[in-house]
């Protein structure tokens, strides 16, 4: 079961545009079906291509990037030992895994040279930067990044090819479907949050119907993550950090609490593993913007971000992780809308999932009130041209917006559209633009 991928058609761009005078890099998450997507590319668009995976290969495919020195030699012995035949521009090999083979990397430098054949690697941005020591980084690499599946790639699956096509029209028009229509995108919508867009929980989806079934593949997902974290930092203090995004984030302080997560250590340790965390693509950051402007990286505070899971769908799983397994009543509360508890830090988390394949960096804003110690704040903040756009998010269908309203009275000059992002029908008041969830993708 192969899912169609956005990030395809930058790889034919890529193709096309590069013919051979670099290689593509594909980042990610583990399983988030980097490997497959480069291997159903290969297969699709070249007349043969050899796919070396070296979390597996034999040794002896691997030694023959030890001395690169004679290509003509490294090639007939990758075709005899591989069994397939190589064609001169039509060809591509791909490195999957690349991080395990650091001279294979190395060696992209003279391969892209030679020109024969296009390359593609796969790898954990985390494990391709752990993996450099006493090497030459190629500059001839291109970098693409492959997030889980996002919502209209997860429709797709469903064989949906219809519905975000109709929703892009009426966000572009500033149409509403209805609140009879709005209401069954919410459902469809809280089906994407709780399968998540990671290729392994969405084939069991399909495949079982059965949403128990799906959590523990999820949960699987997670502690291979788990271990992942504590393989890079045995203490144990970045395992921490991730198991504990859903509480930090349900406690709705303004700023990740990293003390309070893990059992301390030097800040500059602390912030090492943080480092590590985003490098995994595993988690989203969003960084407090000390002064909202254009060119958010310009005031972005380092020391004070929110973290988010990168897939909702194992934010949801995490979040009931108190239990062996999250039971279909809880999904199925939460697939109606009926879980008492109050989910506004879900769809925050979803919202950050949203625009972050949309290509955007986060960023939020926090500001003390003048008459007492309560913090308002701006969940998100975009840049429009020479002007910004703050977001605000609500887990229902209410339209109060204090925060938003603050923020835009105290950067009137600063601020374009605004955007109160919540669980009803798209409607216009006034300035504000009250954006049903479900549109965040056309941000």
């Amino acid at each position: 079961m192969i899912f169609k991928r956005k990030l395809y058609d930058e790889m034919l761009k890529w193709k096309q545009d590069s013919k051979g005078s670099t290689a593509l890099l594909i980042k990610g998450a583990r399983r988030v079906g980097k490997s497959t997507l480069a291997q159903t590319f290969a297969e699709q668009e070249y007349k043969s291509y050899v796919a070396i995976d070296f979390a597996s290969c034999r040794m002896e495919i691997r030694e023959l990037f030890d001395d690169v020195s004679d290509l003509d030699y490294l090639f007939m012995r990758m075709q005899v030992l591989l069994g397939i035949e190589l064609h001169e521009r039509d060809s591509v090999i791909v490195f999957d895994e690349v991080q395990y083979c650091p001279k294979a990397r190395q060696a992209i430098k003279y391969l892209v040279a030679d020109g024969r054949y296009d390359y593609i690697e796969t790898g954990s941005l985390i494990s391709i930067r752990q993996n450099v020591k006493g090497i030459l980084i190629p500059s001839e690499e291109e970098e693409m990044i492959l997030n889980p599946l996002d919502y209209e790639e997860f429709q797709w699956a469903l064989g949906n090819k219809v519905s975000i096509p109709i929703m892009r029209k009426l966000f572009e028009s500033n149409k509403g479907i209805g609140d009879a229509g709005a209401r069954g995108e919410m459902r469809n919508l809280r089906l994407y949050m709780l399968v998540g867009g990671m290729p392994q929980a969405v084939r069991t989806y399909l495949e079982t119907n059965n949403m128990e079934k799906v959590d523990k593949m999820k949960r699987s997902i997670i502690n291979l993550y788990e271990k992942d974290f504590i393989k890079i930092d045995p203490s144990g203090n970045t395992s921490k950090m991730f198991m504990a995004i859903p509480s930090q984030l349900a406690s709705n302080w303004s700023r990740y609490q990293i003390y309070s997560a893990t059992d301390g250590g030097r800040p500059d340790r602390l912030r090492e593993q943080v480092f590590d965390m985003q490098d995994s693509m595993v988690v989203n950051l969003a960084y407090h913007a000390n002064d909202p402007n254009v060119g958010f990286a310009l005031h972005r505070d380092g020391n004070r971000f929110k973290m988010f899971m990168a897939d909702t769908g194992l934010f949801i799983t995490l979040a009931f992780w108190d239990k062996k397994f999250t039971e279909n009543i809880i999904y199925e509360k939460l697939l109606s809308d009926k879980l008492s508890a109050d989910l506004g830090y879900v769809y925050e988390n979803l919202v950050a999932q949203m625009l972050k394949a949309n290509g955007h960096e986060l960023y939020y804003y926090t500001w003390p009130s003048d008459t007492s110690n309560h913090l308002y704040e701006v969940d998100f903040l975009l840049s429009n041209g020479t002007k910004i756009v703050p977001i605000e998010v609500k887990s229902s269908g209410y339209k109060t917006h204090k925060s938003l309203d603050l923020f835009c009275e105290k950067f009137s000059s600063r601020v374009s559209k605004r955007y109160l992002i919540y669980t009803k029908d798209l409607r216009k008041e006034e300035s504000i633009t009250y954006l049903p969830v479900y549109m965040t993708q056309f941000l």
